[in-house]
């Protein structure tokens, strides 16, 4: 409660103009200070000797700096192409009044820099003085020398220098078939592949490339998880593993579910939120069949080549868990890792089969919406992953895989219903760069049924090809995509959508008769 007014007191009027209306009175000095006359009377002899002192100090000071200026002009004369730090260096011996420490610190720093500069120069220009041209090791030179790996790495390079110059860099003793030769042996050596499989890659690439290529596959690519939508969302998965010490990010715009990790304090595949079934730890490139296919709810869908169940659970995810997919896989072992992680996972609208993909169309013809088949094949793009691909794979072995590619693409197109109202789609995926098991596995599909290539409706990836060396193959085969572990950091993956157009299998079609590289070649 406040004090009560008193209305009934007069209020009395201010008088007088105030404190602050107050004007200030003009400075008053004492005599002793504006008296000049009497002011050497009045100083000590100390005082008077202190002053005198001074301005013989002043008359040195200003002496001294009229000779510095002087010499100073003299040197601007003599020598104009001095530089700023040859001034400051003559600076640098006058008195401390002129430079602080720091900035005479600094002078010395730049003095030295540039001599460094100066050396570094000059031993450059020594080393490509003495720089020698490449030459061409013989038989008997070679057997000679005992090689590092450093050495056989720096005459890789010194070769690639020679073939990007070849006019005017090579040997005139030997042709460039010569020299490719010798690069593929050291290749051989210095990546521990055999002489086959090299061959493949440098027909594949171009040297620039290939290097690049063969680098980025001994490097292990980053470790990425698939976010389970059927129980939680990325967002709550990411911030349940950063809570357990896990350095994650998304591993990009063009997935919604997958996540890239960097560093765990936990083990990924034993964390809570992974038996729960929330995520399951997946290659980046096996997400793409699976976009490609581009599952709707209430399908039926047959994923071929199941095992262990990363894109078939992707698949029933996609749909909800509603609809019909059966996931199909040969061998008896690995389809049980398809069980375990189906019920971990909680995908509860599949049939599990195990049975050879080429004899499903017996049993259930024109049967399905799409079909995703990731055909058994060499690997060669996850070489990263299984280094034993670099000795292990030969003619035979890419032969065999093509063969059987071939058949369980047929068998794929055969299975999917051509008039169902929304599919009709089948997606064909290797990870392999090969483009025997790829390009040429799609153009026999293409001569055989009644099919034809559609957009994958991935946002990135490079053409697929529709010339390689003497072959050509259909134009229309610039809508696969394939990827490459050096340009897209992931494991090197080839994808292509085909849409079937009808159920008809054309008169011509000899399924056990299958094409030879004559056939598609250029006439």
């Amino acid at each position: 409660m406040g004090r009560k007014a008193k209305f009934t007191e007069e209020v009395l009027e201010k008088r007088g103009p105030g404190k602050k209306a107050k004007k200030q009175k003009d400075p008053t000095f004492p005599k002793s200070l504006t008296d000049t006359k009497d002011a050497d009377k009045k100083l000590s002899s100390r005082q008077k000797k202190r002053l005198k002192k001074r301005e013989e100090k002043k008359v040195v000071l200003l002496e001294k700096r009229k000779e510095k200026m002087k010499t100073k002009k003299k040197e601007k004369k003599e020598a104009p192409e001095k530089t700023q730090p040859q001034k400051q260096c003559f600076s640098e011996d006058s008195d401390d009044d002129d430079l602080l420490p720091i900035e005479k610190q600094n002078i010395k720093l730049k003095k030295r820099q540039a001599r460094e500069e100066k050396e570094a120069e000059a031993e450059m220009q020594l080393n490509i003085a003495n720089q020698e041209k490449f030459q061409f090791p013989t038989e008997e030179s070679e057997r000679e020398q005992v090689q590092s790996l450093q050495d056989v790495q720096q005459r890789i390079r010194e070769i690639i220098t020679v073939l990007s110059d070849f006019s005017n860099q090579r040997d005139a003793n030997h042709s460039r078939n010569d020299y490719i030769e010798f690069l593929r042996k050291d290749l051989c050596t210095y990546y521990s592949y055999n002489e086959f499989l090299m061959e493949k890659f440098m027909q594949l690439f171009p040297l620039s490339e290939l290097l690049e290529f063969l680098e980025a596959s001994e490097v292990q690519r980053p470790l990425t998880i698939r976010t389970n939508s059927l129980k939680t969302r990325r967002r709550d998965l990411a911030q349940a593993l950063i809570n357990r010490g896990v350095n994650l990010d998304p591993i990009g715009k063009w997935s919604k579910v997958g996540l890239v990790v960097y560093s765990s304090h936990v083990p990924i595949g034993a964390t809570p939120e992974y038996l729960a079934g929330h995520y399951i730890i997946q290659g980046a490139s096996s997400f793409l069949p699976v976009m490609a296919l581009a599952p709707q709810e209430n399908e039926k869908i047959l994923d071929m080549s199941a095992a262990p169940g990363g894109k078939a659970s992707h698949i029933s995810a996609v749909m909800k868990n509603t609809g019909v997919l059966f996931a199909n896989d040969l061998n008896k072992e690995r389809i049980k890792a398809v069980v375990g992680n189906f019920h971990r996972l909680g995908v509860v609208n599949s049939i599990i089969t195990c049975m050879d993909g080429r004899k499903i169309p017996n049993l259930m013809k024109v049967f399905f919406d799409r079909v995703l088949l990731d055909a058994p094949c060499t690997g060669t793009g996850v070489v990263a992953k299984d280094q034993s691909v670099k000795t292990s794979k030969d003619e035979t072995d890419i032969q065999r895989c093509y063969n059987l590619q071939r058949q369980l693409l047929l068998a794929a197109i055969d299975s999917v219903n051509a008039k169902s109202s929304t599919g009709g789609y089948i997606v064909y995926s290797t990870c392999s760069v090969l483009p025997e098991e790829n390009e040429w596995v799609i153009d026999f599909a293409l001569k055989k049924r009644n099919v034809k290539l559609v957009e994958t409706g991935l946002g990135f990836g490079t053409e697929g090809f529709t010339k390689y060396r003497q072959l050509r193959f259909h134009p229309t085969l610039n809508l696969t995509r394939r990827f490459y572990p050096h340009e897209h950091n992931m494991d090197g993956f080839f994808v292509a959508k085909l849409k079937k157009f009808s159920n008809a299998i054309p008169r011509n079609d000899d399924s056990d008769i299958l094409d030879t590289p004559e056939s598609n070649m250029e006439g």
